[in-house]
């Protein structure tokens, strides 16, 4: 597989030119992205694209400023979008076993930093809001949502880390003690400039999950900001230069697409290929045709992912805490970190495949766990007998964190501004643990835990899709047994 090798752009400092081209060229409509011709989408209309350079008086004190003033013309934006999942990180939801539970990035368990509560300050950043530094957040506030990290066309706008949300409002150096300074935004500038999405604004979250840039989603980083084709077809700016909204087309500020990694649902119940190639895209081939029934489109198209960058595979909570040289990998990236623990990088990975009928097994907070296993804080559901589900690519994320090792349910630590502080392991799980309405022991361990995240983007040109022998043969890399055959079908497998 061929390297992307254009230049990484990172998503907040996306020129401004480069930011209106990308939304300019957009074919597709969204109330909060690109419409056709330049146009935005607003409470499902569409209309010409308004200049907010003689609209908008500031100064700005705040970005609550600034949002009191978009409210002045967009009142019903505001309310249709706090009904989204991208200002309450939370949806009811059916869980299989658990039927219907509020899920969402409010209240999820992951492998990477853990878990939101008692962290909200530097976990609320990636929010579309303003403040959010604890529990007594109002969600009911309209003047607390962030317009301008979706709507920015400047490239200069960004959120302050451990700051719940808010931009640096004068300079400010962070990380303290680091003389690095985060220049104050120009808030009238940027409010004056809003226009349509692009993949700047989504990326300035999305990309950078995980407290940095191509930690989680091992098909979504800043390679992805401004791609060559070789990196994704879709989104290269020598080709298709589609954005976000082309394919997550908003309704009232709602965005279609579900991932396991905060959601029991994912895939194609609420976002699919066949959504814009007709459910038999290959013309000529009636095979392959056939493949796509039982196949999932990204399973040939996604050969590979971290194509540009390297993503974490793995992550050890359990010798964080010790000082010590730090070693670098092949690609100059840290094994170690004295807050974090050990890591593993991967780059031009091979995806793990698993049966996939859009729902997922999903461990809440609070949940019994066994110490002994491998817990599943996420994992797909689905088998070959199934006919919704289809064999579809994942990025496995494994690790080990904390648990409570007498009640057996894995630990919600205070890490920011706590064990990341002082240290000690037991007061930072004791106070997380407070803080999200569990019980603690005051005893606790290391358990293994992995994590299934949907590949979908990062779709290589045709030329590189995977073909018959790539899965089929005597190194076909289909696990055909844990995909429940016996063998190679090609080769008799039942």
């Amino acid at each position: 597989m061929r390297q992307s090798t254009g230049k990484v752009v990172h998503a907040f400092l996306i020129s401004s030119n480069n930011a209106r081209r990308q939304n300019s060229e957009a074919n597709h409509s969204s109330d909060i992205g690109s419409g056709g011709g330049g146009g935005l989408v607003f409470a499902g209309a569409v209309v010409a694209a308004q200049d907010h350079a003689s609209l908008v008086k500031g100064p700005f004190k705040t970005g609550p400023d600034v949002t009191k003033a978009c409210l002045q013309c967009h009142e019903q934006q505001a309310k249709d979008f706090m009904k989204t999942r991208h200002w309450t990180w939370n949806l009811n939801q059916e869980v299989p076993g658990s039927g219907k539970v509020d899920l969402g990035k409010k209240n999820a368990v992951n492998n990477f930093c853990i878990a939101l509560p008692s962290n909200n300050p530097r976990c609320t950043s990636c929010h579309a809001g303003y403040g959010w530094k604890d529990n007594s957040f109002d969600f009911g506030k309209a003047e607390n949502i962030d317009c301008l990290i979706c709507h920015d066309t400047t490239g200069s706008y960004k959120k302050l880390p451990a700051a719940s949300g808010n931009p640096a409002y004068e300079d400010t150096e962070f990380p303290p003690k680091s003389g690095k300074i985060w220049k104050a935004v120009n808030l009238e500038k940027i409010a004056r400039s809003v226009g349509p999405t692009g993949r700047a604004n989504c990326g300035a979250c999305h990309f950078y999950g995980g407290g940095g840039d191509h930690i989680k989603h091992g098909d979504l980083d800043s390679s992805v900001g401004a791609p060559e084709t070789m990196t994704d077809v879709h989104m290269a700016v020598d080709g298709a230069n589609m954005v976000c909204g082309a394919c997550h087309k908003a309704v009232k500020h709602v965005i279609p697409g579900k991932a396991l990694s905060v959601s029991a649902m994912g895939g194609g119940t609420t976002l699919s290929c066949a959504d814009c190639h007709a459910g038999t895209p290959h013309k000529k081939d009636t095979l392959l045709n056939k493949h796509a029934e039982k196949v999932a489109c990204q399973t040939c198209h996604i050969p590979t992912f971290s194509r540009g960058l390297p993503t974490k595979i793995w992550w050890d909570w359990s010798t964080a805490g010790r000082d010590g040289p730090i070693a670098k990998d092949q690609y100059g990236l840290p094994l170690y970190d004295k807050q974090k623990g050990d890591f593993k990088w991967a780059k031009d990975v091979r995806p793990t495949y698993k049966w996939f009928n859009g729902s997922g097994d999903r461990y809440l907070l609070g949940n019994k766990m066994d110490p002994t296993k491998i817990t599943h804080l996420s994992y797909p559901r689905g088998d070959r007998k199934d006919k919704a589900a289809k064999i579809t690519p994942f990025k496995l994320m494994e690790g080990k964190q904390p648990y409570d090792s007498v009640n057996k349910v894995f630990a919600v630590p205070n890490l920011w501004g706590g064990y990341w502080k002082h240290w000690d392991w037991n007061k930072a799980i004791a106070d997380g643990m407070k803080a999200a309405g569990l019980e603690y022991s005051g005893q606790y361990a290391f358990a293994p835990t992995d994590m299934y995240w949907n590949v979908t983007h990062m779709v290589a040109p045709k030329a590189e899709a995977l073909t018959c022998n790539n899965c089929h043969g005597k190194n076909g890399r289909l696990d055909w047994k844990d995909l429940g055959y016996t063998d190679d079908p090609r080769a008799g497998g039942k």
